[in-house]
């Protein structure tokens, strides 16, 4: 059975997070029968809640009792914390510039920074979707530094080519392509060689 992990820090753009657990939580959608664990930062959970209005507790309850395993940020006693537990891929969405430059000067002061360390020295997907504007040359650099290690640097920049309506759309194409890099198909994702629906 195929294990994920999702990590969400206190960068804008908690939808992101939420709107990709529930797709691999979906009994119908691109992994079904995957098993899912969640990490959020206290930051997090405080954009969560100010950005959804709801707790992050609450989203999570929303996916079915027991979808999803919620580990403490704090905790890095955690299984997570090492490789012998293995996973198919980490994701940090929306990834905070704090945790991108922790996680590429090797600092791991929480499970999230933990966690990316582990993906990258065990050669898991490791994809890090940051949601800020404009960068600083320290970010680029560390950003950098992550790319050439492993990770896999996917921006929340959607695109405008299929003419989205709503910003679930413009969620849900970001959501696709971090999919696409897990080796996953999201149904319905619209892409740029037919202009629709696959």
């Amino acid at each position: 059975m195929p294990r994920y992990l999702v990590c969400m820090t206190g960068a804008s753009g908690a939808v992101y997070g939420i709107r990709l657990l529930r797709a691999l939580a979906d009994p119908f959608g691109p992994c079904p029968g995957a098993e899912l664990h969640f990490v959020a930062t206290e930051w997090a959970r405080r954009v969560i809640l100010e950005e959804t209005g709801r707790p992050a507790p609450g989203h999570i309850e929303a996916l079915g009792a027991g979808r999803v395993e919620v580990h403490e940020p704090e905790d890095l006693a955690s299984p997570l914390s090492s490789g012998s537990f293995r996973m198919d891929a980490c994701v940090v969405i929306p990834c905070s510039m704090g945790t991108v430059g922790a996680i590429a000067a090797g600092v791991t002061s929480n499970l999230v920074q933990r966690a990316g360390a582990v993906a990258l020295k065990e050669g898991w997907p490791l994809v890090l979707v940051p949601r800020e504007s404009p960068l600083s040359l320290v970010s680029l650099r560390a950003l950098a530094a992550l790319k050439e290690a492993g990770a896999t640097i996917l921006p929340a920049s959607p695109g405008f080519y299929a003419r989205p309506s709503s910003i679930e759309e413009l969620v849900d194409q970001i959501v696709a392509r971090v999919l696409d890099s897990l080796g996953l198909a999201m149904p319905g994702a619209k892409r740029w060689a037919d202009g629709g629906e696959e």
